[in-house]
């Protein structure tokens, strides 16, 4: 078979393209742009396209066409399937076909989905239950990669619930690790989240599982809604969360969490604690979670963490954990804003966060522009400068992207702790430093 994907750099997209091609088929690919990711993909054989999206990159042969939900019906690739009636599916539809076929654990939940779906999956490896991982980040223990091949029944999934992309999943097992209001410019209401979860819900196997978080007050409002499937909840009041805390090399109670919600779903599976423990002990983090690395500018060691965190939520929560590893640190947070929506939408809680975050000194640089999913009216509402001007404190500032590197070498001194933070491509900064070093 061959299989086309639109948009083959998006972290979910490039994973479901590493099964195809595992699984023997052609792949091609296009993106706007390179990427680690994609480098990686060209690396196995794939053959990608960079730059504008053409029909020319569209063969007519190809059997299949799978696109980033980001790709809009007036995509040249995308209308040229439509007309040579080549089949299409979104990579959620896609991702959902496999669903069908195997034991599939889906991850979901506002915050931990990439971490808690690299736990489960590094678990029943170690069980040897050889599962199939689909993960939005890359992980260490797969090779440095989003995806990992098995060849059991098991497939581990991470359910975003990005536009309901998860309702097109089927699972055995479902994980919600927590609901907050996010993705509002397409929910509009937090009541339409939750709305969203219960039919998440609605698509777990009648004889499956749910496992909750206890810990959060809004999973309570869906807790009615399970009759269907059994449920095993899981708290930060579980005599278990002691052994975790001490055993993980990732810091922080939201990881202590993700690990429990690792744990009980290894215990549905009857995997023996021995083994989920120590999988959970050697668990190394994954891409741009709490990512750190030792670097030396000006003769000064420092210490670089690139952090994924990009709602206020995960924002408090890894600076926190900052704080509990570092605590004699001087600790500094360059913030890159994702999204103008998300940052008009939550721009009361960014201000909290900001305001009251255990940090030395933070840096606010320009928002991230989303292509395809920014409304212009919101853009003129809302900029970094508005939100700086916001949290009224001296040591939250702003910088414009293009000052950032000097500014760093500049004022971080030896020792100190230095977070780079975002979902956009704020990551880059880390290279750049690394690039300094004496």
């Amino acid at each position: 078979m061959k299989i086309h994907f639109i948009g083959i750099g998006g972290i979910g997209v490039s994973a479901l393209a590493q099964y195809c091609l595992s699984s023997g088929h052609k792949v091609f690919g296009s993106d706007l742009n390179s990427s680690e990711v994609v480098e990686a993909l060209r690396k196995k054989g794939v053959k990608i396209f960079i730059g504008p999206h053409k029909s020319s990159n569209l063969a007519s042969s190809s059997d299949l066409v799978v696109f980033s939900p980001a790709v809009k019906p007036d995509n040249p690739e995308f209308k040229k399937a439509k007309k040579l009636k080549i089949k299409l599916l979104s990579y959620p539809q896609a991702l959902g076909e496999l669903t069908k076929n195997h034991f599939t654990i889906a991850v979901s939940g506002t915050h931990g989905k990439s971490t808690t779906t690299s736990m489960i999956g590094l678990v029943l490896t170690k069980a040897g239950l050889d599962p199939t991982v689909i993960v939005g980040t890359k992980v260490k223990e797969f090779k440095n990669s989003n995806y990992r091949k098995g060849k059991s029944k098991y497939l581990v999934i991470e359910a975003c619930e990005h536009e309901e992309s998860f309702l097109e999943y089927r699972s055995d097992i479902a994980v919600i690790t927590n609901i907050e209001a996010d993705h509002l410019d397409y929910y509009k209401s937090f009541k339409n989240v939750i709305r969203g979860f219960k039919k998440f819900l609605k698509l777990v196997d009648k004889n499956g599982w749910l496992v909750a978080n206890k810990d959060d007050k809004n999973l309570t409002k869906i807790k009615a809604f399970g009759s269907q499937f059994k449920i095993k909840n899981y708290s930060l009041n579980q005599p278990e969360s002691k052994k975790l805390k001490k055993i993980l090399k990732v810091p922080g109670q939201h990881n202590v969490s993700n690990a429990l919600a690792a744990l009980n779903v290894a215990r549905i599976l009857k995997i023996p604690d021995k083994v989920s423990f120590r999988a959970l002990s050697e668990y190394a983090g994954c891409w741009r979670r709490f990512e750190s690395k030792t670097i030396k500018i000006n003769k000064k060691h420092l210490t670089v963490v690139s952090d994924y965190g990009h709602h206020p939520t995960e924002i408090l929560a890894t600076l926190k954990a900052a704080r509990e590893k570092f605590l004699k640190s001087r600790i500094w947070c360059i913030f890159q804003p994702h999204q103008y929506q998300r940052t008009y939408y939550l721009f009361k809680d960014f201000v909290r966060v900001f305001k009251s975050a255990p940090l030395d000194k933070a840096i606010i640089t320009d928002i991230f522009d989303v292509a395809g999913r920014e409304e212009k009216n919101i853009k003129k509402k809302v900029s970094s400068e508005k939100l700086v001007k916001a949290i009224k404190k001296e040591n939250v500032i702003y910088l414009p992207k293009e000052r950032l590197l000097a500014f760093a070498k500049d004022n971080v001194n030896r020792f100190d702790v230095l977070i780079i933070m975002g979902a956009g491509d704020i990551y880059q900064l880390v290279f750049k430093l690394d690039s300094q070093q004496d």
